[in-house]
C-alpha cells in the first residue's frame, strides 16, 4: 500500500499490497494494474460459448470483471471495466467472439461490468473478500449487478417481455454463474491467508 493510503487508514484490496513510495510511482502502478484489469476482462471475454438457443453467449468476462473489482478495489477495477467498455463502443474488437460496437443483444451486461466492478470494489474496501462467507454474497451482488444492466437491454432490443428476457439471458447461466462465486470464493480467501502468513 501506498504512504498516503496508510496514512488516511483506507482498508487495503489485494492491489495496494503493491507498495510504491511515492505519488508518481503509485500513479504508474495504478495505471499499470488498470490497464492489466482491462486486458484481463478481454482474455476472458474471448473465452465464449455461443448457444443456439439465445443470443447471449457464455463468457468467461463476467468473473474477470468480478475479480478485477474486487483485487484492485472499486476506481482502478472501474476504470478497467469501463476503459473494456469505451474501447468496444468505438470499435475495439475486445467483446466476446471480437465484436465491437453497442448494437447487439448482450451490450447491456457490458455496461453491467462497470457498475459491478465498482460495486465489488467497495466491498472488498470493506473487508468482504476475507472470507468465504461474505465473498460469496460479495460475488453474487455482483453478478446481480451484471444481470440488473443486462436484462433490460436484451428486453429492449429483441422486443420481449421480462420473462422470455429472463429465460434468454438469465436462467441458461445460473449454473456457470454459481460455479464463478464458489471459485472467487475460494480464491480471494485463500489469497489473503497467504498474504497474512507471509505478513507474519
Amino acid at each position: 500500500m501506498s504512504a498516503p493510503a496508510a496514512r488516511i487508514g483506507r482498508v487495503p484490496v489485494l492491489a495496494d499490497l503493491i507498495r510504491t513510495d511515492s505519488r508518481r510511482s503509485a500513479l504508474a502502478r495504478d495505471v499499470l494494474l488498470t490497464l492489466a484489469g482491462t486486458a484481463f476482462i478481454t482474455v476472458a471475454g474471448y473465452i465464449a460459448i455461443p448457444l443456439w438457443f439465445t443470443p447471449v453467449p457464455i463468457s468467461l468476462a463476467t468473473f474477470a470483471v468480478l475479480l478485477t473489482g474486487a483485487a484492485l478495489g472499486p476506481l482502478r477495477g472501474g476504470a478497467s471495466a469501463g476503459l473494456y467498455l469505451a474501447l468496444g463502443i468505438i470499435g475495439v474488437p475486445l467483446f466476446a467472439n471480437g465484436s465491437a460496437g453497442w448494437a447487439f443483444a448482450s451490450f447491456g451486461y457490458i455496461l453491467g461490468y462497470v457498475a459491478a466492478a465498482l460495486l465489488v470494489g467497495i466491498l472488498a474496501r470493506r473487508r468482504s473478500d476475507r472470507n468465504v462467507w461474505t465473498t460469496l454474497g460479495l460475488a453474487t451482488l455482483g453478478s446481480l449487478t451484471i444481470y440488473a444492466f443486462g436484462v433490460p437491454w436484451l428486453a429492449a432490443f429483441l422486443g420481449v417481455d421480462l420473462f422470455a428476457a429472463l429465460t434468454l439471458g438469465v436462467v441458461p447461466f445460473l449454473i456457470g454463474d454459481a460455479v464463478k462465486i464458489v471459485a472467487m470464493a475460494a480464491l480471494l480467501p485463500a489469497t489473503w491467508r497467504v498474504v497474512d502468513r507471509a505478513r507474519r
